[in-house]
Protein backbone atom coordinates (compact mmCIF):
# COMPACT_ATOMS: atom_id res chain seq x y z
CA UNK A 1 0.00 0.00 0.00
CA UNK A 2 1.98 2.96 -1.22
CA UNK A 3 0.61 5.75 0.95
CA UNK A 4 2.59 8.91 1.56
CA UNK A 5 2.26 11.62 4.12
CA UNK A 6 1.74 14.33 1.53
CA UNK A 7 0.76 17.14 3.91
CA UNK A 8 4.30 18.54 3.83
CA UNK A 9 5.08 17.51 0.25
CA UNK A 10 4.94 19.52 -2.93
CA UNK A 11 2.51 17.88 -5.35
CA UNK A 12 0.90 18.46 -8.69
CA UNK A 13 -2.88 18.35 -8.87
CA UNK A 14 -5.68 18.82 -11.35
CA UNK A 15 -7.69 22.00 -11.26
CA UNK A 16 -11.26 22.34 -12.43
CA UNK A 17 -11.38 24.28 -15.64
CA UNK A 18 -13.78 27.16 -16.00
CA UNK A 19 -14.92 25.35 -19.13
CA UNK A 20 -18.09 23.42 -18.36
CA UNK A 21 -17.24 20.51 -20.64
CA UNK A 22 -13.92 19.20 -19.36
CA UNK A 23 -11.24 19.42 -16.71
CA UNK A 24 -7.83 20.77 -17.69
CA UNK A 25 -4.45 20.20 -16.05
CA UNK A 26 -2.96 22.95 -13.93
CA UNK A 27 -0.25 22.68 -11.33
CA UNK A 28 -0.43 23.75 -7.70
CA UNK A 29 1.94 23.19 -4.81
CA UNK A 30 0.37 22.66 -1.41
CA UNK A 31 2.50 23.14 1.68
CA UNK A 32 0.23 23.98 4.56
CA UNK A 33 -3.11 25.46 5.61
CA UNK A 34 -1.85 29.02 5.27
CA UNK A 35 -0.98 28.39 1.64
CA UNK A 36 -4.42 26.91 1.03
CA UNK A 37 -6.08 29.92 2.65
CA UNK A 38 -4.68 32.28 0.05
CA UNK A 39 -6.80 31.19 -2.88
CA UNK A 40 -9.99 29.22 -3.35
CA UNK A 41 -8.63 27.58 -6.48
CA UNK A 42 -5.92 25.85 -4.48
CA UNK A 43 -8.54 24.02 -2.43
CA UNK A 44 -10.48 23.13 -5.57
CA UNK A 45 -7.35 22.12 -7.40
CA UNK A 46 -6.34 19.83 -4.57
CA UNK A 47 -9.77 18.19 -4.54
CA UNK A 48 -9.77 17.65 -8.28
CA UNK A 49 -6.76 15.36 -8.14
CA UNK A 50 -9.10 12.99 -6.29
CA UNK A 51 -11.34 12.88 -9.35
CA UNK A 52 -8.30 11.97 -11.44
CA UNK A 53 -8.04 8.69 -9.50
CA UNK A 54 -11.56 7.57 -10.41
CA UNK A 55 -11.72 4.52 -12.63
CA UNK A 56 -12.11 4.29 -16.40
CA UNK A 57 -11.16 1.64 -18.95
CA UNK A 58 -10.13 2.98 -22.32
CA UNK A 59 -7.60 0.17 -22.73
CA UNK A 60 -5.92 -0.11 -19.34
CA UNK A 61 -3.96 -3.21 -20.37
CA UNK A 62 -1.88 -1.77 -23.21
CA UNK A 63 -5.02 -1.28 -25.27
CA UNK A 64 -7.03 -4.21 -23.94
CA UNK A 65 -10.02 -3.53 -21.72
CA UNK A 66 -11.42 -5.78 -19.01
CA UNK A 67 -14.07 -6.79 -21.55
CA UNK A 68 -11.39 -8.92 -23.22
CA UNK A 69 -11.01 -10.90 -19.99
CA UNK A 70 -14.72 -11.80 -20.18
CA UNK A 71 -17.02 -13.42 -22.72
CA UNK A 72 -17.64 -9.99 -24.26
CA UNK A 73 -14.46 -9.84 -26.34
CA UNK A 74 -11.07 -11.15 -27.41
CA UNK A 75 -8.10 -8.81 -27.75
CA UNK A 76 -6.54 -9.24 -31.17
CA UNK A 77 -2.91 -8.89 -30.03
CA UNK A 78 -1.61 -12.22 -28.76
CA UNK A 79 0.49 -12.00 -25.61
CA UNK A 80 -1.24 -8.94 -24.20
CA UNK A 81 -1.23 -8.56 -20.40
CA UNK A 82 -5.01 -9.06 -20.30
CA UNK A 83 -4.39 -12.77 -20.89
CA UNK A 84 -2.94 -13.17 -17.41
CA UNK A 85 -6.50 -13.24 -16.09
CA UNK A 86 -7.15 -16.55 -17.81
CA UNK A 87 -3.88 -18.21 -18.89
CA UNK A 88 -2.52 -19.21 -15.48
CA UNK A 89 -0.17 -16.24 -15.03
CA UNK A 90 -2.40 -14.41 -12.54
CA UNK A 91 -0.90 -14.58 -9.04
CA UNK A 92 -0.01 -12.48 -5.98
CA UNK A 93 3.25 -11.54 -7.69
CA UNK A 94 1.42 -10.73 -10.95
CA UNK A 95 -1.66 -9.33 -9.26
CA UNK A 96 -2.97 -6.80 -11.83
CA UNK A 97 -2.98 -4.46 -8.87
CA UNK A 98 -3.33 -0.94 -10.25
CA UNK A 99 -6.73 -0.59 -8.58
CA UNK A 100 -5.18 -1.20 -5.16
CA UNK A 101 -2.51 1.45 -5.69
CA UNK A 102 -4.76 4.03 -7.34
CA UNK A 103 -7.62 3.69 -4.87
CA UNK A 104 -5.43 4.02 -1.81
CA UNK A 105 -3.75 7.01 -3.42
CA UNK A 106 -7.19 8.59 -3.84
CA UNK A 107 -8.23 7.62 -0.31
CA UNK A 108 -5.07 9.23 1.09
CA UNK A 109 -5.91 12.48 -0.68
CA UNK A 110 -9.50 12.35 0.56
CA UNK A 111 -8.39 11.78 4.14
CA UNK A 112 -5.81 14.55 3.93
CA UNK A 113 -8.36 17.01 2.58
CA UNK A 114 -10.99 16.06 5.15
CA UNK A 115 -8.57 16.15 8.09
CA UNK A 116 -6.51 19.20 7.20
CA UNK A 117 -8.32 21.45 4.74
CA UNK A 118 -11.96 21.68 5.79
CA UNK A 119 -13.33 24.53 7.86
CA UNK A 120 -11.19 27.23 6.21
CA UNK A 121 -12.74 30.71 6.25
CA UNK A 122 -10.79 32.65 3.57
CA UNK A 123 -11.21 35.88 5.55
CA UNK A 124 -9.06 37.88 3.15
CA UNK A 125 -11.66 37.34 0.42
CA UNK A 126 -14.85 38.28 2.23
CA UNK A 127 -15.27 41.44 0.17
CA UNK A 128 -14.95 39.67 -3.16
CA UNK A 129 -18.14 39.76 -5.21
CA UNK A 130 -18.04 35.97 -5.67
CA UNK A 131 -17.26 35.17 -2.05
CA UNK A 132 -20.66 33.66 -1.24
CA UNK A 133 -20.61 31.37 -4.26
CA UNK A 134 -16.99 30.41 -3.73
CA UNK A 135 -17.59 29.55 -0.09
CA UNK A 136 -20.60 27.45 -1.06
CA UNK A 137 -18.47 25.56 -3.53
CA UNK A 138 -15.62 25.16 -1.05
CA UNK A 139 -17.91 23.86 1.68
CA UNK A 140 -19.33 21.33 -0.76
CA UNK A 141 -15.86 19.91 -1.42
CA UNK A 142 -15.94 17.90 1.80
CA UNK A 143 -19.04 16.03 0.64
CA UNK A 144 -17.45 15.35 -2.72
CA UNK A 145 -14.35 14.02 -0.97
CA UNK A 146 -16.44 11.71 1.22
CA UNK A 147 -18.31 10.44 -1.84
CA UNK A 148 -15.04 9.77 -3.66
CA UNK A 149 -13.56 7.96 -0.66
CA UNK A 150 -16.63 5.74 -0.42
CA UNK A 151 -16.44 5.10 -4.17
CA UNK A 152 -12.78 4.06 -3.91
CA UNK A 153 -13.74 1.62 -1.18
CA UNK A 154 -16.44 0.18 -3.42
CA UNK A 155 -13.87 -0.45 -6.16
CA UNK A 156 -11.66 -2.17 -3.62
CA UNK A 157 -14.31 -4.33 -1.96
CA UNK A 158 -15.76 -5.63 -5.25
CA UNK A 159 -12.25 -6.62 -6.32
CA UNK A 160 -10.62 -7.86 -3.11
CA UNK A 161 -13.38 -8.32 -0.55
CA UNK A 162 -12.26 -6.98 2.82
CA UNK A 163 -9.46 -4.39 2.73
CA UNK A 164 -7.84 -2.02 5.24
CA UNK A 165 -10.35 0.67 6.20
CA UNK A 166 -8.40 3.89 6.64
CA UNK A 167 -10.43 7.01 7.34
CA UNK A 168 -7.76 9.31 8.78
CA UNK A 169 -4.66 10.92 7.31
CA UNK A 170 -1.91 8.54 8.43
CA UNK A 171 1.83 8.52 7.83
CA UNK A 172 2.95 5.80 5.43
CA UNK A 173 4.57 3.55 8.03
CA UNK A 174 1.32 3.44 9.99
CA UNK A 175 -1.00 3.15 6.99
CA UNK A 176 0.94 0.24 5.53
CA UNK A 177 0.40 -2.02 8.56
CA UNK A 178 -3.36 -1.68 8.89
CA UNK A 179 -5.17 -5.06 8.91
CA UNK A 180 -8.00 -5.96 6.57
CA UNK A 181 -11.50 -5.03 7.62
CA UNK A 182 -14.22 -7.47 6.58
CA UNK A 183 -16.20 -7.00 3.39
CA UNK A 184 -19.25 -6.50 5.59
CA UNK A 185 -17.51 -3.61 7.36
CA UNK A 186 -16.51 -2.01 4.06
CA UNK A 187 -20.05 -2.22 2.68
CA UNK A 188 -21.40 -0.73 5.90
CA UNK A 189 -18.91 2.13 5.67
CA UNK A 190 -19.97 2.88 2.09
CA UNK A 191 -23.64 2.85 2.98
CA UNK A 192 -23.17 4.97 6.10
CA UNK A 193 -21.17 7.56 4.18
CA UNK A 194 -23.77 7.78 1.41
CA UNK A 195 -26.58 8.20 3.93
CA UNK A 196 -24.62 10.91 5.75
CA UNK A 197 -23.93 13.05 2.67
CA UNK A 198 -26.83 12.43 0.29
CA UNK A 199 -28.88 15.37 1.56
CA UNK A 200 -25.98 17.81 1.99
CA UNK A 201 -23.96 17.45 -1.23
CA UNK A 202 -25.11 19.70 -4.08
CA UNK A 203 -28.09 18.33 -5.99
CA UNK A 204 -27.63 20.20 -9.26
CA UNK A 205 -24.57 22.31 -10.08
CA UNK A 206 -26.43 23.97 -12.92
CA UNK A 207 -29.26 25.23 -10.72
CA UNK A 208 -27.66 27.13 -7.84
CA UNK A 209 -28.96 30.64 -8.46
CA UNK A 210 -26.61 33.25 -6.97
CA UNK A 211 -24.47 30.46 -5.51
CA UNK A 212 -23.44 29.27 -8.95
CA UNK A 213 -20.00 29.83 -10.39
CA UNK A 214 -19.93 31.09 -13.98
CA UNK A 215 -19.91 28.89 -15.90
CA UNK A 216 -21.06 25.97 -13.73
CA UNK A 217 -18.58 23.28 -12.71
CA UNK A 218 -19.85 20.11 -14.31
CA UNK A 219 -18.21 16.71 -14.10
CA UNK A 220 -18.53 16.66 -10.32
CA UNK A 221 -20.45 14.29 -8.09
CA UNK A 222 -23.90 15.46 -7.01
CA UNK A 223 -26.50 13.79 -4.82
CA UNK A 224 -27.58 11.46 -7.64
CA UNK A 225 -24.02 10.12 -7.79
CA UNK A 226 -24.25 9.46 -4.04
CA UNK A 227 -27.55 7.61 -4.42
CA UNK A 228 -26.13 5.67 -7.37
CA UNK A 229 -23.05 4.57 -5.43
CA UNK A 230 -25.19 3.45 -2.52
CA UNK A 231 -27.49 1.49 -4.85
CA UNK A 232 -24.74 -0.30 -6.78
CA UNK A 233 -22.87 -1.18 -3.58
CA UNK A 234 -26.08 -2.54 -2.05
CA UNK A 235 -26.62 -4.82 -5.06
CA UNK A 236 -23.09 -6.20 -4.77
CA UNK A 237 -23.52 -6.68 -1.02
CA UNK A 238 -26.68 -8.73 -1.62
CA UNK A 239 -25.15 -10.87 -4.39
CA UNK A 240 -24.04 -14.49 -3.83
CA UNK A 241 -20.33 -13.65 -3.62
CA UNK A 242 -20.89 -11.46 -0.56
CA UNK A 243 -24.20 -12.91 0.64
CA UNK A 244 -23.70 -16.68 0.71
CA UNK A 245 -26.66 -17.19 3.06
CA UNK A 246 -29.02 -15.23 0.77
CA UNK A 247 -30.00 -12.75 3.47
CA UNK A 248 -33.26 -11.27 2.22
CA UNK A 249 -32.70 -8.08 4.17
CA UNK A 250 -29.77 -7.32 1.88
CA UNK A 251 -31.90 -7.85 -1.22
CA UNK A 252 -34.57 -5.55 0.23
CA UNK A 253 -31.97 -2.89 0.94
CA UNK A 254 -30.71 -3.23 -2.64
CA UNK A 255 -34.21 -2.93 -4.07
CA UNK A 256 -34.91 0.16 -1.96
CA UNK A 257 -31.64 1.86 -2.85
CA UNK A 258 -32.01 1.26 -6.58
CA UNK A 259 -35.63 2.36 -6.57
CA UNK A 260 -34.48 5.55 -4.82
CA UNK A 261 -32.19 6.29 -7.77
CA UNK A 262 -35.00 5.71 -10.26
CA UNK A 263 -37.38 7.91 -8.27
CA UNK A 264 -34.85 10.72 -7.86
CA UNK A 265 -34.05 10.71 -11.58
CA UNK A 266 -37.74 10.66 -12.47
CA UNK A 267 -38.37 13.62 -10.19
CA UNK A 268 -35.65 15.44 -12.10
CA UNK A 269 -37.27 14.54 -15.46
CA UNK A 270 -34.41 12.23 -16.38
CA UNK A 271 -35.08 9.22 -18.58
CA UNK A 272 -33.36 6.80 -20.91
CA UNK A 273 -31.81 8.48 -23.93
CA UNK A 274 -33.35 7.80 -27.33
CA UNK A 275 -29.77 7.70 -28.69
CA UNK A 276 -27.99 4.72 -27.12
CA UNK A 277 -24.85 5.20 -29.22
CA UNK A 278 -24.55 8.84 -28.25
CA UNK A 279 -24.20 7.96 -24.57
CA UNK A 280 -20.68 6.71 -25.26
CA UNK A 281 -19.35 9.27 -27.73
CA UNK A 282 -17.52 11.91 -25.72
CA UNK A 283 -18.13 14.77 -28.15
CA UNK A 284 -21.87 14.49 -27.56
CA UNK A 285 -22.39 12.63 -24.29
CA UNK A 286 -22.22 15.75 -22.14
CA UNK A 287 -23.89 18.25 -24.45
CA UNK A 288 -26.70 16.21 -25.99
CA UNK A 289 -29.93 16.59 -24.02
CA UNK A 290 -30.77 12.91 -24.43
CA UNK A 291 -27.47 11.82 -22.92
CA UNK A 292 -27.67 14.33 -20.09
CA UNK A 293 -31.08 12.89 -19.26
CA UNK A 294 -29.60 9.43 -18.63
CA UNK A 295 -26.01 9.86 -17.48
CA UNK A 296 -25.80 10.33 -13.73
CA UNK A 297 -22.03 10.62 -13.49
CA UNK A 298 -19.14 10.11 -15.88
CA UNK A 299 -15.42 10.57 -15.64
CA UNK A 300 -14.23 13.04 -18.23
CA UNK A 301 -10.82 12.38 -19.69
CA UNK A 302 -8.68 15.52 -19.29
CA UNK A 303 -7.44 15.81 -22.87
CA UNK A 304 -8.77 15.03 -26.31
CA UNK A 305 -7.03 12.16 -28.10
CA UNK A 306 -7.57 9.33 -30.60
CA UNK A 307 -5.83 6.58 -28.64
CA UNK A 308 -8.91 4.42 -28.08
CA UNK A 309 -9.86 4.72 -31.73
CA UNK A 310 -6.34 3.77 -32.82
CA UNK A 311 -6.47 0.73 -30.54
CA UNK A 312 -9.86 -0.44 -31.84
CA UNK A 313 -10.34 0.65 -35.46
CA UNK A 314 -10.19 -2.36 -37.81
CA UNK A 315 -6.85 -3.30 -39.30
CA UNK A 316 -6.49 -2.62 -43.00
CA UNK A 317 -9.06 0.17 -43.22
CA UNK A 318 -8.43 2.62 -46.00
CA UNK A 319 -8.22 6.38 -46.26
CA UNK A 320 -7.52 8.55 -43.23
CA UNK A 321 -8.70 5.79 -40.91
CA UNK A 322 -5.73 3.62 -41.84
CA UNK A 323 -3.62 2.05 -39.15
CA UNK A 324 -6.24 0.59 -36.80
CA UNK A 325 -5.04 -1.86 -34.19
CA UNK A 326 -7.95 -4.33 -34.27
CA UNK A 327 -8.27 -4.22 -30.53
CA UNK A 328 -11.11 -5.50 -28.36
CA UNK A 329 -13.14 -7.64 -30.76
CA UNK A 330 -16.69 -8.61 -29.73
CA UNK A 331 -17.19 -12.34 -29.26
CA UNK A 332 -19.76 -14.61 -30.82
CA UNK A 333 -20.96 -15.20 -27.24
CA UNK A 334 -22.00 -11.55 -27.11
CA UNK A 335 -23.36 -11.46 -30.65
CA UNK A 336 -25.70 -14.37 -29.92
CA UNK A 337 -27.00 -12.62 -26.81
CA UNK A 338 -28.73 -9.97 -28.94
CA UNK A 339 -32.32 -10.71 -29.96
CA UNK A 340 -33.55 -10.03 -33.49
CA UNK A 341 -34.36 -6.38 -33.90
CA UNK A 342 -32.21 -5.22 -30.99
CA UNK A 343 -31.01 -1.74 -31.95
CA UNK A 344 -28.05 -2.01 -29.60
CA UNK A 345 -26.34 -4.62 -31.76
CA UNK A 346 -25.52 -2.31 -34.68
CA UNK A 347 -24.43 0.38 -32.23
CA UNK A 348 -21.98 -1.93 -30.47
CA UNK A 349 -20.64 -4.42 -33.04
CA UNK A 350 -19.08 -3.81 -36.48
CA UNK A 351 -19.68 -6.73 -38.87
CA UNK A 352 -18.51 -7.97 -42.22
CA UNK A 353 -19.98 -5.66 -44.89
CA UNK A 354 -20.53 -2.67 -42.59
CA UNK A 355 -19.47 0.77 -43.79
CA UNK A 356 -17.50 1.83 -40.73
CA UNK A 357 -15.75 3.96 -39.52
CA UNK A 358 -16.41 7.15 -41.47
CA UNK A 359 -12.91 7.45 -42.94
CA UNK A 360 -12.99 3.90 -44.32
CA UNK A 361 -13.80 4.05 -48.02
CA UNK A 362 -15.06 0.48 -48.51
CA UNK A 363 -17.24 -2.00 -46.59
CA UNK A 364 -15.48 -4.09 -43.96
CA UNK A 365 -14.08 -7.42 -45.08
CA UNK A 366 -13.72 -9.52 -41.93
CA UNK A 367 -13.79 -12.81 -43.82
CA UNK A 368 -10.68 -14.98 -44.09
CA UNK A 369 -8.40 -13.31 -46.61
CA UNK A 370 -10.39 -10.07 -46.54
CA UNK A 371 -8.78 -6.67 -46.18
CA UNK A 372 -9.80 -6.51 -42.53
CA UNK A 373 -9.70 -10.24 -41.75
CA UNK A 374 -7.21 -12.93 -40.86
CA UNK A 375 -4.43 -13.70 -41.57
CA UNK A 376 -3.62 -9.98 -41.45
CA UNK A 377 -1.65 -9.04 -38.34
CA UNK A 378 -3.94 -8.07 -35.44
CA UNK A 379 -7.07 -8.74 -37.49
CA UNK A 380 -10.18 -9.71 -35.59
CA UNK A 381 -10.06 -13.29 -34.32
CA UNK A 382 -13.84 -13.30 -33.84
CA UNK A 383 -15.11 -11.82 -37.11
CA UNK A 384 -16.23 -8.57 -35.46
CA UNK A 385 -14.86 -5.18 -34.44
CA UNK A 386 -15.92 -2.80 -31.66
CA UNK A 387 -18.11 0.27 -32.17
CA UNK A 388 -19.19 1.16 -28.63
CA UNK A 389 -17.13 3.99 -27.09
CA UNK A 390 -15.29 4.32 -30.43
CA UNK A 391 -15.86 7.67 -32.16
CA UNK A 392 -16.43 6.79 -35.82
CA UNK A 393 -15.76 10.33 -37.07
CA UNK A 394 -12.14 10.28 -35.91
CA UNK A 395 -9.39 10.09 -38.51
CA UNK A 396 -6.22 8.49 -37.21
CA UNK A 397 -3.99 9.09 -40.22
CA UNK A 398 -3.30 11.65 -42.92
CA UNK A 399 -3.67 15.41 -43.02
CA UNK A 400 -7.17 15.22 -41.57
CA UNK A 401 -6.10 13.34 -38.43
CA UNK A 402 -8.10 14.61 -35.49
CA UNK A 403 -8.96 13.89 -31.88
CA UNK A 404 -12.08 13.64 -29.76
CA UNK A 405 -13.30 13.78 -26.19
CA UNK A 406 -13.88 10.66 -24.12
CA UNK A 407 -16.17 10.27 -21.13
CA UNK A 408 -16.24 7.05 -19.10
CA UNK A 409 -19.87 6.54 -18.06
CA UNK A 410 -19.71 5.61 -14.38
CA UNK A 411 -23.42 5.65 -13.58
CA UNK A 412 -26.39 5.87 -15.94
CA UNK A 413 -30.07 5.35 -15.35
CA UNK A 414 -30.53 2.14 -17.36
CA UNK A 415 -28.24 0.27 -14.96
CA UNK A 416 -30.51 1.03 -12.03
CA UNK A 417 -33.60 -0.38 -13.71
CA UNK A 418 -31.64 -3.59 -14.23
CA UNK A 419 -30.24 -3.47 -10.70
CA UNK A 420 -33.73 -3.02 -9.32
CA UNK A 421 -35.09 -5.88 -11.43
CA UNK A 422 -32.39 -8.20 -10.07
CA UNK A 423 -32.84 -7.16 -6.45
CA UNK A 424 -36.64 -7.34 -6.61
CA UNK A 425 -36.58 -10.71 -8.35
CA UNK A 426 -34.39 -12.13 -5.59
CA UNK A 427 -36.64 -10.56 -2.99
CA UNK A 428 -40.07 -11.44 -4.39
CA UNK A 429 -39.09 -14.69 -6.06
CA UNK A 430 -41.07 -13.83 -9.18
CA UNK A 431 -40.61 -11.77 -12.32
CA UNK A 432 -44.22 -10.67 -12.21
CA UNK A 433 -44.81 -9.54 -8.64
CA UNK A 434 -43.27 -7.00 -6.30
CA UNK A 435 -42.51 -7.54 -2.62
CA UNK A 436 -44.53 -5.77 0.05
CA UNK A 437 -43.84 -2.06 0.01
CA UNK A 438 -42.98 -1.89 -3.70
CA UNK A 439 -45.08 -1.33 -6.79
CA UNK A 440 -42.67 -1.93 -9.70
CA UNK A 441 -42.20 -5.56 -10.68
CA UNK A 442 -38.93 -6.98 -12.05
CA UNK A 443 -40.69 -7.47 -15.38
CA UNK A 444 -41.71 -3.82 -15.54
CA UNK A 445 -38.19 -2.62 -14.75
CA UNK A 446 -36.47 -4.76 -17.37
CA UNK A 447 -39.06 -3.76 -19.98
CA UNK A 448 -38.10 -0.09 -19.59
CA UNK A 449 -34.64 -0.96 -20.86
CA UNK A 450 -35.89 -3.29 -23.59
CA UNK A 451 -38.27 -0.65 -24.95
CA UNK A 452 -35.39 1.71 -25.74
CA UNK A 453 -33.71 -1.14 -27.63
CA UNK A 454 -36.82 -1.61 -29.79
CA UNK A 455 -37.70 -4.97 -28.22
CA UNK A 456 -41.05 -6.33 -27.11
CA UNK A 457 -41.83 -6.88 -23.44
CA UNK A 458 -40.57 -10.14 -22.01
CA UNK A 459 -42.92 -13.10 -22.13
CA UNK A 460 -45.55 -13.43 -19.42
CA UNK A 461 -44.92 -17.08 -18.63
CA UNK A 462 -41.22 -17.32 -17.86
CA UNK A 463 -40.12 -19.62 -15.09
CA UNK A 464 -37.88 -18.22 -12.36
CA UNK A 465 -34.86 -19.87 -13.99
CA UNK A 466 -35.74 -18.49 -17.41
CA UNK A 467 -36.25 -14.98 -16.08
CA UNK A 468 -32.91 -15.11 -14.27
CA UNK A 469 -31.26 -16.06 -17.55
CA UNK A 470 -33.14 -13.29 -19.36
CA UNK A 471 -32.06 -10.71 -16.77
CA UNK A 472 -28.42 -11.76 -16.95
CA UNK A 473 -28.59 -11.64 -20.75
CA UNK A 474 -30.12 -8.16 -20.66
CA UNK A 475 -27.25 -6.90 -18.51
CA UNK A 476 -24.82 -8.57 -20.91
CA UNK A 477 -26.00 -6.62 -23.96
CA UNK A 478 -27.15 -3.35 -22.37
CA UNK A 479 -23.97 -2.82 -20.34
CA UNK A 480 -21.48 -4.40 -22.76
CA UNK A 481 -17.99 -2.86 -22.68
CA UNK A 482 -18.87 -0.63 -19.72
CA UNK A 483 -16.84 -2.61 -17.18
CA UNK A 484 -19.76 -4.47 -15.57
CA UNK A 485 -19.49 -7.98 -17.01
CA UNK A 486 -16.11 -8.77 -15.42
CA UNK A 487 -17.59 -8.18 -11.96
CA UNK A 488 -21.22 -9.21 -12.57
CA UNK A 489 -20.26 -12.79 -13.37
CA UNK A 490 -17.98 -12.88 -10.35
CA UNK A 491 -20.59 -11.58 -7.91
CA UNK A 492 -23.04 -14.18 -9.31
CA UNK A 493 -20.30 -16.84 -8.91
CA UNK A 494 -20.96 -18.06 -12.46
CA UNK A 495 -17.52 -17.90 -14.04
CA UNK A 496 -17.64 -21.61 -14.90
CA UNK A 497 -20.82 -20.95 -16.87
CA UNK A 498 -19.72 -17.92 -18.85
CA UNK A 499 -15.96 -17.41 -18.95
CA UNK A 500 -14.35 -20.67 -20.05
CA UNK A 501 -15.11 -20.98 -23.78
CA UNK A 502 -15.02 -17.95 -26.06
CA UNK A 503 -16.40 -18.23 -29.59
CA UNK A 504 -15.95 -16.33 -32.80
CA UNK A 505 -17.36 -16.54 -36.33
CA UNK A 506 -15.07 -17.75 -39.09
CA UNK A 507 -16.33 -16.23 -42.32
CA UNK A 508 -15.35 -17.68 -45.70
CA UNK A 509 -16.13 -15.95 -49.00
CA UNK A 510 -17.38 -18.36 -51.64
CA UNK A 511 -16.70 -18.17 -55.37
CA UNK A 512 -20.20 -16.87 -56.06
CA UNK A 513 -19.75 -13.98 -53.61
CA UNK A 514 -21.80 -15.52 -50.82
CA UNK A 515 -20.39 -16.24 -47.38
CA UNK A 516 -20.19 -19.34 -45.23
CA UNK A 517 -20.12 -18.71 -41.48
CA UNK A 518 -18.76 -21.28 -39.05
CA UNK A 519 -18.90 -20.81 -35.30
CA UNK A 520 -15.46 -21.60 -33.87
CA UNK A 521 -13.75 -21.71 -30.49
CA UNK A 522 -11.32 -18.81 -30.32
CA UNK A 523 -10.06 -19.30 -26.78
CA UNK A 524 -10.39 -21.91 -24.06
CA UNK A 525 -9.75 -20.08 -20.83
CA UNK A 526 -8.83 -21.18 -17.34
CA UNK A 527 -11.29 -20.55 -14.53
CA UNK A 528 -10.77 -21.55 -10.90
CA UNK A 529 -13.96 -20.96 -8.92
CA UNK A 530 -12.10 -21.45 -5.66
CA UNK A 531 -10.21 -18.18 -6.03
CA UNK A 532 -10.88 -16.18 -9.19
CA UNK A 533 -13.98 -14.33 -8.01
CA UNK A 534 -11.63 -12.05 -6.09
CA UNK A 535 -8.22 -10.66 -6.96
CA UNK A 536 -5.11 -11.72 -5.10
CA UNK A 537 -3.76 -9.17 -2.65
CA UNK A 538 -0.47 -8.01 -4.20
CA UNK A 539 2.39 -9.86 -2.54
CA UNK A 540 4.33 -6.60 -2.33
CA UNK A 541 1.61 -5.13 -0.10
CA UNK A 542 1.61 -8.18 2.16
CA UNK A 543 5.38 -7.93 2.58
CA UNK A 544 5.15 -4.19 3.16
CA UNK A 545 2.67 -4.80 5.96
CA UNK A 546 4.96 -7.28 7.69
CA UNK A 547 2.43 -10.03 6.86
CA UNK A 548 -0.33 -8.22 8.75
CA UNK A 549 -2.34 -8.30 5.54
CA UNK A 550 -3.73 -11.76 4.83
CA UNK A 551 -4.10 -13.26 1.35
CA UNK A 552 -7.43 -14.09 -0.28
CA UNK A 553 -8.35 -17.82 -0.27
CA UNK A 554 -6.77 -19.92 -2.99
CA UNK A 555 -4.07 -17.42 -3.86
Amino acid sequence: MKLKNIFLSALAVLAFSSCNEQMDYKEFSIYDEAYMQKKFERAGGFLSTIYADLDSDFGNYSGATLASATDEAVYSHDGNAIESFFNGAWSPTNANSSTWTTCYHGIAYCNLFLDEFTGLTFDDYKLDKNFKAEMYQYNNYQWEARWARAYFYFLLVRQYGGVPLITKNLPADEANVQPRATAEEIFKFIDDECVAIKDTITKDYGNLGDLAMTPANNGRANNLAVLALRARAALYHASPLFNPNNDQNLWRAAAEANKAVIDACTARSMKLSSDYKGLFIGNTSWSDANAVGEIIFGRRMPTENRTFETYNFPVGISGAGAGGGGGNCPSQNLVEAYENGDKRFAETVACNGDSWPNANTQPLETFIGGVNGLPNTYATPTGYYLKKYVTESVQIAGNGANTCKHVWVTFRLAEFYLNYAEAMFNLSGSAYSAATGFSMTPEAAINVVRKRAGLANIAKDLSAADFKAKLENERFVELAFEGHRFFDVRRWKEGDKYFKTIYGMQITKNADGTFTETKTVVQNRQWDESKMNLFPIPQSEILKSGNILTQNPGW
